[in-house]
Formats: C-alpha cells, structure tokens, sequence
C-alpha cells in the first residue's frame, strides 16, 4: 500500500498539466478582478462628471 502511494504521488508530481491549468485560471481571476475595478472606477468618475454636467444645464451661471 505504501509503495502505490508512493508512486502514484511521484507520478502527480511530474505531471505538469494540472499546473498549468492552475496558472491559467489564476491569470483568468486576475483579469476578471483587475477588469471590474477599472470599470467601477470608470462608472464612478463618469457618474461624477454626468452629476456636473447637469448642473450646469440648470444653474444660470456655470
């Protein structure tokens, strides 16, 4: 029992297909997290600028 554990946990070792599927989603989850704060910062500035905009269609001396 000990020596298929051991070989089955040094066969896990050299295979190297899993790794790459774990960097690969690693940079996916990254991007995705990076992608959604730019736009949340984004929608706060062009909400910001919309807010001052339409002040000054009603304000008399902007």
């Amino acid at each position: 029992m000990t020596n298929f554990l051991k070989t089955t946990f040094a066969r896990f070792a050299k295979d190297e297909k899993g790794v790459t599927l774990v960097e690969y989603g690693i940079a996916l989850i990254l991007a995705v997290t990076l992608g959604a704060g730019a736009l949340t910062t984004l929608a706060n500035d062009v909400d910001a600028k919309m807010g001052e905009a339409s002040g000054c269609l009603t304000a008399v001396g902007c």
